[in-house]
C-alpha cells in the first residue's frame, strides 16, 4: 500500500501526495520509509522560505507569487507552517483563503502544518513534506512561516532563498526593525508599499543593509558555521535587495519573482547552491541523530534511572558530562 502511494506520488497524483504527507506527518517510521524511497528523486526543486511578522501580508504575497510562477509554467508547492499554535486553527484559516484563491489549479499543491507543541518535530516533518513535493516534480516550493524566533532560523537553513516580509507601520524606525533579520534574508520585501511610511521602511532597511552587509549576505554560513562561497570578502557575494510590493493589487510581484529567480541563478553559478545543500543535510542529520538517540534513551533507560541522574546533577553530586557518559553506558548495556 505504501509503495503504491509512493509510486503514485512520483507520478504527480495529488491525492496520493496528500495521503503520503499525512502518513509522513504522523509517523517517524513512515517518514523514514518514504524519504528513503523518494530521496533519489529529490534535489530539483527551488525551496523559497517566506517569513515575517503577522500582518505583513505574507499569505497574500505567497498566493500572488504562486500565481506568477504558474504563469511561467512552474508547478508550485505551498507549505504553510504555524509553529505558534499547537492546533491547526490558524493554519487552516489561511488555507481556506488560499483554497478559494487558487482552487481549480492542478499545478498547485497546498499543505498547512501546525506544531502540535513540538518545534523540533515540526522541523523534521516539514523537511519530509518538502522532499515529497520535490520528488513529485514541483519546481518551486514556497515555505511560509510566521516570524517566531527559532522558526525563522529553521526556515533560513531549510530554504535556498529566504524572503523576509516587512510592512509599513510595523516598526518603521530603524531601531524597531527586528534584530537579526538581516542574517536570514536573501531578499527583503516591503509589502503594502502603498501605505503611509513605506518609503521610510525601505530607507531604514537599506541603511541596515549598508551597516551590516558583511553578515547579511552570509546568513547560512554564519548560522551553521559553514563558509560561504565568496573568498574575496564581499566580492561576488549576493547583495540583498529591498523590493516593494502591493500584494493585494498584484503590484511588484513579477519584479519580485524575477529577483527570486536571479538569486537561484546566482546560487547555482557560484556553487553556493551545493553549499546550502550541505548545510541543510548536516542540520537534518543532526536532528535525526538527536531524535534517534532520545528515542533509544526512552526505550532503554527507565524513567526513574533518568530522573536519578538528573537529580544528582541538580544537587551537584555529579557533573553533566559524567551523567551523560553514564547514560551512554546505560543505553549500551540495556
Amino acid at each position: 500500500m505504501v509503495q503504491k502511494l509512493i509510486e503514485q506520488a512520483l507520478a504527480g497524483n495529488q491525492r496520493a501526495i496528500a495521503r503520503l504527507i499525512t502518513r509522513v506527518e504522523n509517523s517517524e517510521e513512515m517518514a523514514e520509509t518514504a524519504v528513503s524511497a523518494l530521496y533519489p528523486h529529490t534535489g530539483r526543486a527551488h525551496i523559497v522560505g517566506i517569513t515575517g511578522s503577522p500582518g505583513s501580508g505574507k499569505s497574500t504575497l505567497v498566493n500572488e507569487l504562486a500565481k506568477a510562477l504558474r504563469k511561467r509554467d512552474q508547478l508550485v508547492g505551498i507549505v504553510a507552517v504555524d509553529p505558534s499554535s499547537p492546533f491547526t486553527g490558524g493554519a487552516l484559516l489561511g488555507d481556506r483563503v488560499r483554497m478559494r484563491d487558487l482552487s481549480g489549479d492542478k499545478g498547485i499543491f497546498i499543505r498547512s502544518m501546525a506544531s502540535r507543541g513540538s518545534l523540533g518535530g515540526l522541523a523534521r516533518a516539514t523537511s519530509a513534506v518538502i522532499k515529497v513535493l520535490d520528488a513529485a516534480g514541483y519546481d518551486t516550493i514556497l515555505v511560509e512561516t510566521v516570524g517566531a524566533g527559532q522558526a525563522e532560523v529553521d526556515i533560513a537553513s531549510t530554504a535556498h532563498t529566504t524572503l523576509v516580509i516587512e510592512a509599513p507601520g510595523m516598526g518603521d524606525d530603524i531601531q524597531s526593525i527586528k534584530a537579526g533579520i538581516l542574517e536570514i534574508a536573501d531578499i527583503l520585501v516591503v509589502n503594502k508599499a502603498d501605505h503611509p511610511g513605506a518609503s521610510r521602511t525601505v530607507r531604514s532597511l537599506k541603511t541596515m543593509l549598508q551597516l551590516g552587509q558583511g553578515m547579511s549576505v552570509r546568513h547560512h554560513g554564519r548560522l551553521m558555521h559553514v563558509r560561504a562561497v565568496s573568498p574575496n570578502g564581499n566580492e561576488g557575494a549576493w547583495k540583498v535587495p529591498v523590493q516593494e510590493t502591493v500584494a493585494v493589487k498584484g503590484e511588484g510581484i513579477e519584479a519580485l519573482l524575477d529577483t527570486v529567480l536571479a538569486h537561484k541563478a546566482h546560487l547555482q553559478a557560484t556553487g553556493e547552491w551545493l553549499e546550502r545543500e550541505k548545510v541543510r543535510s548536516r542540520q537534518e542529520m543532526e536532528q535525526l541523530l538527536q531524535a534517534r538517540l532520545m528515542a533509544r534513551l526512552e526505550m532503554k533507560v527507565p524513567a526513574e534511572e533518568q530522573m536519578a541522574l538528573i537529580t544528582a546533577v541538580a544537587e551537584r553530586k555529579i557533573d553533566p558530562y559524567t551523567a551523560v557518559s553514564q547514560l551512554f553506558t546505560l543505553i549500551s548495556s540495556h
